[in-house]
């Protein structure tokens, strides 16, 4: 029966090997490379977890079920246990043990998992077993050895080895200390320490040797000789034996699990039968014994202790524990002397971490100029033979350095590539969380880059998140060297015989020394060398985002005064214009005289203007200061009764127009604490937007009640209420509905929930189209005292105002970026608000000046005025962003009655607010002529506009043409009147432009070229 069954398992193991040996001999003859890649990548799938057969010295049982019942068995079950296999499949485990001993394993099994658990003795059938317990699944393995009385008493040797190991302060100390206590204790002829590089290969570091057994020592071992499946199994295993190389594989009975169909998983076993294919390697090595202990250091396999004998040696399950413990403290020691190591090399680095973070801080420009005045600190914090410090369009070299333009190439290759690459190594070499990227051999990641091998093979390099391209990197040339190898490692494939064809996948046959010549690979860097680039990293972002900071700080302070200058210095201008149209409006209000009513005329539109932008300058002063989180409030106890009756007497005035019905109701006895004027402002903007969407002879109520401790508000209209799509917007800056309101500027409502939440209340609103719309928001009721508070909107929308703290995320980050556009809008507003006044002036002067009638100068400042007004509006509407050429002239059409005559054609262009507003002028005057003069004064006449974006040029440039056909005879004026100025001084002052204007037979002719920036900035 145990013929048998060895030979089944024979059967089930040879399976694999014999597919892998078709394979290697269909594909050889025609690629003998591709067939050794293939082989290696096949050997590397073999399914080692499940070999279906385990090594003779021990004897396996598997259990399941309650009660425990014997699923599988060793075939050499009746050679050992007395017991054949067909004896024991499917009966009781309680067969074989006594009661005490089978609530043992009850136990046991009880337990979720229990790997590398301690042994068990065990007495079956009145022999004595140290039995190693396991878990796969909902199976239970027993794997039991014969006990043997210990030879050593095992805590003296923990404690011997542990003392020993205690006094090494270096890893070639402790290394030498580990081999010479495993061979003292094992009495294998060779013990060596075999550590994992950074490249998947190994080196062996240490070694103890006695016997005929060759030396190994310093010697590499290519990866493939233990492949990614058997390292995984060495951090589930400490300890994996083989006692004597020749064996043969005992079968498990039956070869799959009866109750799965499925082989049994042996990852956790110590008998586990090895795949053939090592067998022979250690065979050609000349060892017929071997024992592996793994090491560790956080948790990766660090390497491996191995050991070797010519002859068969079975270490016993009291010295194998002994071993796995002596491999724990290694790996402990290894990790901190390694920690240690770092430590010491870090704080060597700290002197000059310092003097670079100063340097980056005294920088008066970019961050990473100040490591530019540094070059030499830099060099010797990776002790690197060059430098080199990238920022924007310059490339900063130092040392010996590939040239600029391979820099460049380098960093774009990082960047894009190099650095995502990295993150998927940093958990095999357990530097998670550097934002470095690193390697000793350039052109193993890129070969583009053996071009400059010799002086930069090994790169460390980082950039920081910035707009502009940066970056900071490190190199070292090549270190031409002889790598010492055992054996060929690229020897796997053989011919079984002399002139055979056939082939099978062998290891190699020879272990002597292989010298390989290497290029292209530099000195490591060590992991003290990376911190240090990671930690000049981290000031140098500290320091940027700390300049950030200030840069912010100080321009919120500019916006803060600038407020304080528009409401002093822009409000009073206006004041004073409003006040003199009033007054020159009454002088002539009993002149009858044609001539002064049409000056009453224009200044009511001068009027008009001045009110409307006065009133937008107010709503972005309180936009400003709801943003900035100081909005004001006088609170006092207000009576909600009074309040909306005083509200009602002022706002139905505005309901007469229309024919609106307005209602005012409250519940009696209603107090809060509120601002009253703030309040009658939301009140004011939520009637007035009703009525500017309730029909005529509509009607539109406010009501108050109690709600808790709130009194709720309520503005309802039956009008044609807002489409569910646009409610989640409403409440944002600048945002409004055109239809019916085509001069909104978006600020109202924004405004409303800024003084509402400031009050502590909240604002919302329901509404479907054509059903009207309700606006609600709360009050706090009066609790006995009257307050002056702040504005804690900011704070409300998870804004802090501690601006270093809104660097911390990006949300934050986002909202304070948006504050600061709101302080270029201010800025912008300063700056526009002045030249409107001083172009209003202009237009009136020079205007009067080339008017031939009051008739003609009302006609043509009114068309100036409101060109000047709408190209405003269109920024307003645009969130004083940019505006689309077409829509710009499609406006302009439809104001002065183009009658759809005007075609444009050519590049879509957005124009930023400069050349926006100015442009609009200058069209303006364009059109006004071609309607009185030119071809629009035609039915005929036709405008043809054409743009073109030359981003060819340097610096790129936009050209727009303007061409008048089928009109009248044009005639040039002997005299340049004001438009011709205009347009001139707009284009080539304003725009830094040129212009050229042909007054042809069959129409005007005239063309603009402007520079066009790359990035067209925001006015914001």
């Amino acid at each position: 029966m145990h013929r048998v069954a060895t030979a089944a398992a024979g059967c089930f193991r040879v399976k694999y090997q014999m597919e892998l040996m078709q394979m290697i001999e269909h594909t050889l003859d025609a690629n003998p490379d591709a067939a050794l890649e293939a082989a290696l990548a096949e050997c590397a799938r073999e399914p080692i977890r499940i070999p279906g057969a385990i090594q003779p010295h021990g004897v396996l049982l598997s259990v399941a079920g309650d009660p425990l019942c014997i699923e599988q068995v060793s075939a050499n079950c009746a050679k050992s246990l007395g017991l054949e296999s067909a004896e024991l499949l499917g009966q009781p485990l309680s067969i074989l043990l006594s009661a005490a001993h089978s609530m043992l394993i009850n136990q046991a099994y009880s337990q979720p998992a229990m790997p590398n658990s301690d042994p068990i003795r065990l007495t079956v059938r009145a022999v004595d077993y140290n039995a190693s317990l396991s878990r796969a699944g909902d199976v239970l393995i027993i794997e039991l050895e014969p006990f043997v009385e210990a030879a050593h008493e095992q805590s003296r040797i923990i404690t011997r080895v542990l003392r020993n190991l205690q006094a090494a302060t270096t890893l070639e100390t402790l290394f030498d200390i580990g081999v010479h206590e495993i061979q003292a204790l094992t009495g294998y002829d060779r013990v060596m320490i075999y550590r994992f590089e950074p490249e998947g290969h190994g080196k062996v570091v240490a070694q103890a040797l006695t016997g005929p057994l060759p030396s190994y020592s310093g010697l590499n071992f290519p990866g493939s000789d233990i492949p990614a499946q058997a390292r995984e199994l060495y951090l589930l295993n400490w300890i994996r034996l083989i006692p004597d190389a020749t064996y043969v594989p005992v079968a498990l009975i039956p070869t799959l699990r009866p109750a799965t169909g499925q082989p049994l998983d042996l990852s956790l076993s110590t008998l586990r039968s090895v795949s053939p294919v090592h067998c022979e390697y250690l065979k050609n090595m000349g060892v017929r014994s071997s024992m592996s202990i793994s090491l560790l250091d956080g948790g990766e396999l660090w390497g491996l202790i191995t050991c070797s004998h010519p002859e068969p040696l079975l270490v016993s399950r009291e010295l194998r524990d002994a071993c796995a413990m002596i491999g724990q403290l290694l790996s402990v020691k290894i990790s901190a002397i390694v920690a240690t190591h770092i430590q010491r090399e870090r704080e060597e680095k700290v002197v000059l971490l310092g003097q670079l973070a100063d340097a980056m801080n005294r920088a008066d420009h970019e961050i990473l100029h100040g490591l530019v005045s540094r070059p030499q600190l830099l060099q010797a914090l990776t002790q690197a033979d060059g430098a080199a410090v990238l920022i924007d369009d310059q490339v900063h070299l130092f040392g010996q350095c590939p040239t600029s333009e391979e820099v460049r190439a380098l960093y774009q290759w990082i960047r894009d590539t190099g650095l995502t690459r990295q993150r998927s190594k940093e958990r095999a070499t357990g530097l998670q969380g550097l934002g470095v990227f690193h390697t000793d051999s350039m052109q193993r990641e890129r070969p583009e880059s053996a071009a400059y091998r010799e002086t930069a093979s090994g790169v460390i390099a980082f950039t920081l998140p910035k707009q502009v391209d940066n970056a900071v990197m490190w190199f070292r040339s090549q270190l031409a060297s002889t790598m010492n190898w055992s054996g060929n490692p690229a020897h796997h494939v053989s011919t079984r015989a002399a002139g055979s064809a056939s082939h099978r996948l062998r290891p190699r046959q020879s272990f002597d020394v292989w010298k390989q010549e290497v290029t292209g690979i530099a000195r490591p860097w060590s992991r003290a060398d990376l911190y240090g680039a990671e930690d000049i990293r981290r000031s140098a972002l500290e320091s940027d985002l700390e300049r950030q900071v200030q840069r912010e700080q100080e321009a919120v302070r500019l916006r803060d005064e600038l407020v304080a200058v528009v409401s002093h210095d822009l409000r009073n201008p206006m004041s004073i214009i409003i006040m003199q149209c009033g007054m020159m409006q009454r002088w002539a209000v009993d002149d009858t005289n044609f001539e002064n009513r049409n000056i009453r005329r224009a200044l009511g539109t001068i009027e008009k203007a001045t009110t409307r932008m006065n009133s937008l300058l107010e709503d972005l002063l309180d936009t400003a200061q709801i943003e900035a989180g100081r909005y004001q409030l006088s609170r006092l106890a207000l009576s909600v009764t009074s309040l909306l009756e005083e509200a009602c007497s002022l706002l139905v005035m505005l309901t007469t127009e229309k024919n609106i019905e307005l209602n005012c109701t409250s519940a009696q006895g209603l107090v809060i604490d509120a601002d009253p004027e703030r309040i009658f402002q939301v009140l004011s903007n939520l009637v007035g937007n009703a009525i500017k969407f309730t029909p005529k002879g509509g009607r539109i109520n406010i009501d108050a009640v109690a709600d808790g401790d709130d009194v709720l508000f309520r503005v309802s209209d039956d009008g044609i209420g807002i489409p569910a799509q646009h409610l989640p917007y409403i409440f944002q800056r600048y945002w409004s509905v055109k239809e019916g309101n085509p001069r909104g500027n978006g600020l109202g409502l924004y405004i409303c929930q800024g003084i509402i939440t400031a009050h502590g209340g909240r604002l919302w609103a329901d509404s479907s189209l054509d059903s009207g719309s309700v606006f609600s928001f709360t009050l706090p009721m009066h609790q006995g005292q009257d307050t002056i508070g702040e504005s804690t909107f900011l704070k409300q929308s998870g804004t802090t105002h501690r601006l270093a703290q809104s660097i911390s995320s990006k949300l934050e980050r986002q909202q304070l970026e948006d504050r600061l556009t709101r302080a270029g809008l201010l800025n912008e507003l300063n700056h526009r608000v002045k030249n409107t006044l001083a172009t209003v002036q202009a237009i009136a002067s020079l205007t009067v000046n080339s008017s031939t009638s009051l008739d003609s100068f009302r006609k043509s400042f009114d068309a100036r005025l409101f060109a000047l007004s709408q190209a405003h509006d269109a920024l307003a509407r645009a969130e004083w962003m940019s505006t689309e050429l077409a829509d710009l002239l499609a406006q302009l059409q439809d104001v002065n009655g183009g009658q759809h005559r005007i075609t444009f054609t050519g590049d879509p262009v957005r124009l930023e607010p400069r050349i926006s507003l100015t442009l609009s002028m200058v069209l303006h005057e364009l059109m006004a002529n071609a309607l009185q003069h030119g071809a629009l004064s035609s039915p005929a006449g036709q405008v043809r506009v054409a743009s073109t974006l030359n981003s060819h040029h340097n610096p790129p440039t936009l050209s727009i043409d303007w061409l008048e056909t089928e009109g009248p005879p044009v005639v040039a004026s002997t005299v340049k009147g004001f438009g011709l100025r205009l347009i001139r001084r707009s284009i080539e002052r304003e725009l830094k432009g040129k212009v050229d204007i042909k007054f042809a037979s069959t129409g005007v002719s005239w063309s603009m070229l402007i520079p066009w920036p790359e990035k067209p900035e925001s006015s914001l």
